[in-house]
């Protein structure tokens, strides 16, 4: 992108304006529209002091080139002139172990972690193929990142099962956790790629609160939706043994078809993927949350509890 300057490296990878970049083997100008976006704004906020209107040149230069490369699918959040539409609402389902049907992690200690892969108690990691997860979060109110926010993330292992509701694991807390959003509005989470379980697309839970303090009293969620996983890599990652059925349940459902995502087949809610089985892969999605708005989740989509499905040793999904 003219006038800006190479990614600096560090031990943790190539960061810019103090970011590391979402792709590291490519261009700044190629990092996808949720950076550029955390970009302009941040240039905005720079001429905003300069007495600068930050103009459609820099949009424009944004857009030249915005491609993933190697391994990657991607759905990009719809953005414009420094604006992001807002995750659509979606039902926590039956299994959101944050107290509003009984369980309750989010009271629990060490919630607030990166590495999900693990139950609160300890013990060995779920297996699966290794997946970062970063969301990156915008507050439309204030067209700016959501810093501080708190997001609550939880997701099926590569059986299908939920911790602390499906059978045998009731007494589990792995696939569950917190992060607060930087400076940056951007929380990230070390965890496994999800099975399929019959009568739903793949995907990950999602809560965001203005707080960490606020996390323990689950009707001040100000968004709460679903994460979709794009069906090439998923098809890549259920050939392989310990996601069994998973092959075989994918291909009883579309995006277009799902209880959740039918609407409008994830438009807003499809994750950008990079990487591979064997080294794991990293989901990426941009979050626009307005809290101007009533959140309308918590209530059962068509098609039966949480959407229809069920998970592997549990009731209606």
């Amino acid at each position: 992108m003219p006038g800006f300057p190479a990614p600096t490296p560090t031990p943790q990878g190539p960061t810019y304006e103090g970011r590391r970049l979402h792709h590291p083997d490519e261009d700044v100008v190629d990092q996808g529209a949720s950076f550029d976006l955390q970009t302009l704004l941040s240039r905005r906020r720079m001429l905003g002091v300069l007495g600068i209107g930050a103009g459609t040149a820099f949009l424009a230069a944004c857009g030249a080139g915005s491609s993933d490369g190697g391994q990657s699918s991607s759905a990009t959040s719809s953005t414009a002139a420094g604006s992001i539409d807002e995750i659509p609402d979606e039902t926590a389902g039956p299994y959101p172990g944050d107290g509003s049907n009984g369980p309750d992690v989010l009271e629990e200690s060490g919630i607030v972690r990166r590495d999900i892969t693990k139950s609160l108690s300890g013990g060995s990691a779920v297996a699966g193929v290794p997946l970062t997860v970063t969301l990156n979060l915008t507050d439309i109110a204030n067209s700016a990142p959501y810093k501080d926010a708190a997001v609550y993330v939880w997701h099926c292992d590569a059986k299908g099962q939920y911790s602390m509701y499906s059978s045998g694991v009731e007494n589990e807390t792995f696939l569950r956790g917190v992060q607060v959003a930087d400076a940056q509005g951007s929380v990230t989470f070390t965890s496994i790629f999800p099975g399929c379980y019959q009568g739903r697309w793949p995907h990950i839970h999602f809560e965001v609160y203005p707080a960490v303090g606020d996390i323990t009293d689950h009707t001040k969620a100000v968004a709460t939706s679903q994460i979709a996983l794009p069906q090439d890599v998923c098809t890549t990652v259920y050939r392989l043994s310990d996601y069994t059925g998973s092959a075989s349940n994918l291909a009883g459902v579309t995006l277009a078809t799902d209880t959740v995502f039918s609407d409008d087949s994830a438009k807003l809610q499809l994750a950008t993927m990079t990487g591979s089985a064997g080294a794991g892969y990293t989901a990426t999605l941009a979050v626009g949350v307005d809290t101007r708005t009533t959140p309308t989740a918590g209530s059962m989509p068509s098609g039966g509890p949480g959407g229809g499905g069920t998970p592997p040793g549990s009731g209606p999904r």
